[in-house]
């Protein structure tokens, strides 16, 4: 199954209290790079979400976003610091005896310190919140795969168009090569004619240089080695595993083959040919880029 590297997943969910969003996005890259972006208090479980996004992506440009809001009931205490109102407390009847300022301290007078108290909240246990964590980025995942598998199957289709191209043009040559040896062997005749005049015409000799022009020109070991590269990225794009960088290999090859056709062409009608083919691979290529 050919699956895209650019997707895009998101899934809402409120699990033990905690209202959490998940947003998963990836573009092209020829290797997984993760990048998550998340509330500090929850970056615990960063390594944990990388993970998990790993055991669906092999390759891309990964960006993870969490959103969680608390709205569980807390049990909240709030502790005295005791050491530190003792010492304030004596500090302000201090200042007031050396100063012979009234002494009116009151209670209300000390609860505008923020340093007297210490509020504490309950919070839920690590292991909960990674878990609540990991059932959403699951469903986000799953989301996320979907538009990939989609995206996916439209650039195999595109492919597999281009390669059908790329046959029709490997048959034309195929065809076209023969001719082209014919054409050669009966331009050597025509000028070997021209320069002897009513002389016999050596036909060991024409056998001899079209027997070297034809073994130039040659392309079948070229255009066999084609089909077969062909036959592999067909195989390759109904494969249930990650195949771009194999596909990206095999296009080079592909490329390679085209190149080798076209140097040794001596007909304009394979030339031109040749860069049909050339261009649908380059195509192809782009293409092959955006699958994982």
């Amino acid at each position: 199954m050919v699956k895209s590297m650019t997707g895009f997943g998101r899934s809402v969910e409120s699990i033990n209290g905690l209202n959490i969003t998940v947003e998963v996005k990836s573009v092209n890259h020829r290797y997984f790079e993760f990048s998550a972006r998340m509330s500090r208090a929850y970056q615990f479980a960063e390594d944990s979400l990388k993970a998990l996004c790993q055991k669906y992506i092999t390759r891309g440009k990964v960006e993870l976003s969490v959103f969680v809001e608390d709205a569980t009931e807390k049990a909240t205490t709030v502790e005295i610091n005791r050491q530190y109102a003792g010492e304030y407390i004596s500090a302000l009847r201090q200042l007031a005896k050396e100063y012979k300022i009234k002494d009116d301290l009151k209670l209300s007078a000390l609860t505008g310190n923020p340093e007297l108290f210490t509020v504490r909240k309950t919070l839920l246990e690590d292991e909960v919140v990674i878990d609540a964590l990991t059932q959403v980025t699951k469903k986000a995942l799953d989301n996320y795969n979907e538009m990939r598998v989609i995206e996916g199957e439209k650039l195999k289709s595109d492919v597999l168009s281009r390669v059908k191209t790329i046959l029709s043009a490997v048959e034309f040559i195929e065809s076209r090569s023969p001719e082209t040896v014919k054409a050669y062997r009966e331009r050597i005749e025509e000028k070997m004619r021209e320069l002897l005049g009513s002389a016999t015409v050596d036909e060991q000799r024409i056998i001899t240089e079209t027997a070297i022009f034809a073994d130039k020109v040659a392309v079948d070991e070229e255009t066999v080695r084609l089909r077969s590269h062909i036959s592999q990225l067909e195989n390759m794009l109904e494969s249930d595993s990650a195949t771009g960088k194999k596909l990206d290999f095999l296009i080079q090859e592909m490329n390679r083959e085209a190149n080798t056709i076209g140097s040794k062409s001596q007909n304009v009608e394979i030339a031109h040919t040749v860069v049909e083919i050339k261009a649908e691979i380059e195509k192809i290529r782009e293409q092959i880029h955006n699958i994982e």
